[in-house]
């Protein structure tokens, strides 16, 4: 039972979608779920801090509401992301929009002495304390010049795509998914099923996180 349900997983089938095939309960199988999702969370907070080439960037997640629009937006969730060039991507939740929060990030994500590439928002001001800094100007849209950050824009676009079929996700879990998205993006040229399946071995109850 617990292969398929790992195979439907991989598949990124979501559980709503099962309902006439479902090899267990619903909510035996959203509890499943979540339990793989903590798994490949934890394992992406286990990477060591990036350092090199980074493009830092962030985002907002969240279904289009009525009433204010951008930054403050209600019912949005912000999120941050670092992603190493031609590599691997680290994103989280943050508190608000605001230096201290992103800086918080960088300072426990990345190493000093790296080259980060950013917008042009005044909160990046002081990664040249860091290291190199670029930043990239944009014009209609595009980047000015042969600097981007492609990347990270890829990525956010990557993440919004896979959550769409899920019509919406518990604010409360959202992390989770972010995590579960995160794994997939790095491992995106494996197959992920017997890594899945790994990590679920070696699971302890500190690594767990179902609330």
């Amino acid at each position: 039972m617990k292969t398929e349900l790992v195979q439907c997983f991989v598949w990124g089938v979501p559980v709503y979608r099962q309902r006439f095939s479902l090899v267990a309960s619903r909510p035996a199988t959203e509890r499943f779920y979540r339990l793989i999702r903590s798994a490949m969370a934890h394992a992406e907070q286990l990477r060591d801090p990036f350092t090199g080439d980074l493009e830092c960037d962030e985002t907002t997640f969240g279904g289009a509401r009525k009433g204010k629009r951008g930054w403050g937006a209600a019912g949005k969730v912000i999120v941050f992301g670092i992603v190493k060039r031609n590599g691997v991507v680290k994103a989280q939740p943050i508190p608000a929009h605001d230096r201290a929060s992103i800086m918080q990030v960088i300072q426990a994500r990345s190493r000093e002495g790296s080259l980060y590439y950013t917008d042009d928002w005044q909160a990046y001001a002081t990664l040249k304390l860091r290291g190199d800094h670029v930043v990239i100007r944009k014009e209609k849209g595009r980047p000015v010049g042969r600097d981007h950050i492609n990347g990270i824009e890829g990525f956010w676009s990557y993440a919004k795509n896979w959550l769409y079929p899920y019509r919406g996700v518990p604010r409360k879990h959202f992390h989770l998914y972010l995590g579960e998205i995160c794994y997939r993006f790095n491992h995106r040229d494996r197959d992920i099923e017997p890594m899945l399946i790994s990590l679920l071995k070696r699971l302890t109850v500190d690594d767990v996180d179902l609330n």
